[in-house]
């Protein structure tokens, strides 16, 4: 979908649902992912879709306005505006269950994921950060759960970046996974699956 300023973002529907619906009458699980540094995904993007269409659920893929998302880029702003306003689009066309809303993203996007995501922890009931470089939220709402996958190998973010911000945030109360894994700066397609399987817990 476009926006009228050029702001896009991608959204992936169940098939034959009709807009303003819900799978059977349901309310639908909502999925956002966000993308790393200069568009990346990490193959993150493709099984996240998997997920979506296995389980009925809607998948929001924004894009940043610049290479990366605001935040790294000098403060929340533009883009955490547009987030709000995707969201807001997408809510207002389809029945989402608001007690089952995740945010998810690869490198960058994953930073970003755990940024917005701590501060908007009364939206967005999880939190999935593939290969997480920091986290920088300007204050805490709620108590989402988090997931934090990374690289053993990873040469980009160093895999003791994933390691730090699990131990902080357990030690925090949060509920949180925290799983290593084989490999370097990608998502890994196992991990990956076992982390959004537990979406549907």
């Amino acid at each position: 979908m476009s926006f009228n300023d050029g702001r896009k973002a991608v959204l992936h529907v169940p098939p034959h649902l009709d807009s303003g619906s819900g799978a059977g009458g349901q309310p639908l699980h909502l999925l956002v992912w966000l993308h790393g540094a200069g568009g990346l995904h990490g193959g993150g993007d493709n099984i996240a879709l998997a997920h979506a269409v296995r389980h009925g659920a809607l998948l929001l893929i924004p894009e940043a306005l610049s290479t990366s998302w605001d935040m790294l880029r000098g403060g929340f702003g533009a883009d955490l505006a547009f987030l709000d306003r995707a969201l807001l689009w997408t809510m207002q066309r389809y029945q989402v269950d608001e007690h089952a809303m995740a945010l998810a993203g690869f490198s960058d996007g994953a930073s970003y994921a755990l940024s917005v995501g701590l501060m908007n922890g009364h939206l967005f009931s999880d939190i999935l950060a593939f290969s997480p470089g920091y986290m920088a939220p300007l204050r805490r709402e709620g108590r989402p759960r988090v997931a934090v996958v990374h690289g053993k190998d990873d040469p980009v973010l160093p895999v003791h970046r994933g390691h730090d911000i699990a131990q902080r945030l357990t030690q925090e109360g949060y509920e949180v996974s925290y799983t290593e894994f084989d490999g370097a700066h990608i998502v890994s397609p196992p991990e990956a699956r076992a982390a959004l399987h537990r979406l549907e817990s």
